[in-house]
């Protein structure tokens, strides 16, 4: 009832490039988190690593960059119970209203030295985007009818967004990160300020749409129970932090990163052995949840190579590419930046691309999409090999070696990316399209871990192996496209007319 309501609300009100005029107000919020999220992602590796008289943590390259995959895993973890939890008790609205300001209080924390605001800040950003991250895509959703021909490019618009503060965020806070980190984590808080200081100022025109929970808890004794079980879960993690912190328990930042890759691997694969087991699954079902499969683990090899970009690839630019272009130094976090600037460029022309082969019949099936993205991240890594080279000879290296790694991963990108959400909803049996959807969400998660463990083995004592490192990742991720293309075929025939 709600999505109706706050569609023809939305629609009587004045419009935004043609859409309903509540589309702005997420556009702007969803950029400014955006902004904040990537501004400080492009610095937390690099703060970490640096040494303490120069304002960092001087961790080591394997402890910053576990460190780093548990956050960003996190991100991708939380957003399963927030989802619920806007569903079930507070209303989308409310949530990214409530994640938005959890999220503020994250950064500004971050902007206090100290190893303790540090890990605070860090557990509050990730709660905070918990709540905000999932229920904002979805008040999108709801500012359309059900036959509102004009939803997918709503999400196209909501999509650059996203990508003009992923973009600005990197650029703003690298900058004055140059003087102070905590100056450039100061900078996220403010956009993130910003964003909520739109959200409330016009948050008139999303009328209600996501302002009541979809599915709320009707019994006044489950919505407490509910309760009592969020806070109890915020204690036993403030409890964890502040056992860590006090030195009563002694966190192994890499042990951690590994035990979490196989309890998240092992939930993955268990929940596809209860689907094949005890899901009463038809044989067409049963064939499109074994491509969901191939999705899945094709999804989480994707990520573990992409996201060296805030690690790995992130110290390559500090450490090992020539900055200087005059009396200026090029901060490393801008780098960052590359890849949702190619979005932007690039994303139109994918679309006209799968457009253009439809009209012709040849545009290929999720898999073949798949491999593609994963040969072609590949291809990029091939890039560093050379660059990886020239380092281990002793030599520093022009942008331009990391340039073309982020285009051709970019290029992989969205070769994979905008298909896999899509192509789940679409395969997955109607029963179990929610779970489907968490289930996705936990292959990035898988992804950005493994990959925070990758970008360990990169370390500044043993440039020599650098090569060596990038060409596994080379085999690994064109083999596994490789052999996914070989596969395509008869996963095809197991989409059936899903496809």
């Amino acid at each position: 009832m709600s999505s109706v309501a706050g569609s023809v609300g939305a629609q009587s009100q004045a419009q935004f490039l043609g859409h309903p005029r509540g589309l702005s107000t997420l556009f702007f919020t969803e950029m400014w988190e955006r902004f904040s999220y990537y501004g400080m992602r492009a610095l937390l590796v690099l703060f970490m690593v640096d040494q303490i008289e120069q304002g960092g943590l001087a961790f080591s390259d394997q402890t910053a960059t576990a460190i780093y995959g548990l956050y960003t895993a996190a991100v991708y973890l939380v957003a399963l119970p927030g989802g619920w939890i806007a569903d079930r008790l507070t209303g989308a609205q409310r949530a990214v209203w409530l994640g938005g300001i959890v999220i503020m209080s994250g950064h500004f924390v971050l902007a206090i030295p100290g190893l303790g605001t540090f890990f605070l800040g860090l557990v509050l950003v990730v709660l905070g985007t918990g709540l905000l991250k999932p229920n904002i895509s979805a008040i999108v959703g709801e500012l359309y009818g059900r036959g509102d021909e004009r939803r997918d490019a709503g999400f196209t618009i909501f999509y650059m967004g996203i990508n003009i503060g992923a973009a600005l965020g990197p650029l703003v806070c690298g900058l004055l990160a140059r003087d102070n980190w905590h100056y450039g984590f100061a900078a996220a808080g403010v956009g993130m300020l910003v964003g909520l200081i739109q959200f409330r100022a016009s948050r008139a025109y999303l009328g209600s749409a996501g302002l009541e929970p979809e599915h709320a808890a009707s019994e006044g004794g489950m919505r407490r129970n509910a309760w009592v079980g969020i806070a109890l879960s915020l204690s036993v993690i403030g409890g964890l932090l502040l056992a860590g912190l006090t030195g009563v328990v002694r966190f192994d930042a890499v042990l951690l990163a590994r035990g979490t890759t196989y309890v998240i691997a092992a939930v993955g694969l268990l929940y596809f052995a209860y689907l094949f087991l005890l899901g009463g699954l038809t044989p067409e079902e049963r064939g499109r949840v074994v491509v969901i499969l191939a999705l899945f683990l094709a999804a989480a090899m994707f990520w573990a190579g992409f996201e060296q970009a805030g690690s790995s690839l992130n110290l390559f630019a500090e450490r090992y590419t020539i900055r200087e272009f005059g009396a200026f130094e090029i901060p490393a976090a801008w780098f960052q930046s590359l890849n949702p600037i190619f979005i932007i460029v690039l994303a139109p022309l994918y679309s006209m691309l799968w457009v253009s082969l439809a009209r012709r019949h040849l545009n290929p099936a999720a898999p073949l999409k798949f491999a593609a993205g994963l040969m072609i991240l590949g291809a990029g890594f091939a890039v560093m090999i050379g660059a990886a080279r020239l380092v281990a000879a002793g030599d520093q290296v022009l942008p331009t070696w990391l340039f073309f790694t982020y285009l051709l991963h970019t290029m992989g990108e969205l070769a994979l990316s905008p298909v896999g959400l899509s192509s789940v909803s679409r395969l997955a049996p109607r029963r179990f399209v929610g779970q489907m959807m968490g289930v996705w969400f936990l292959a990035a998660s898988l992804g950005n871990i493994i990959a925070g463990l990758i970008a360990g083995e990169f370390r500044a004592d043993a440039v020599e192996e650098m090569p060596g490192l990038y060409l596994q990742i080379v085999l690994t991720t064109v083999g596994s496209g490789v052999l996914l293309a070989l596969c395509a075929k008869p996963l095809k025939r197991m989409m059936g007319d899903a496809r």
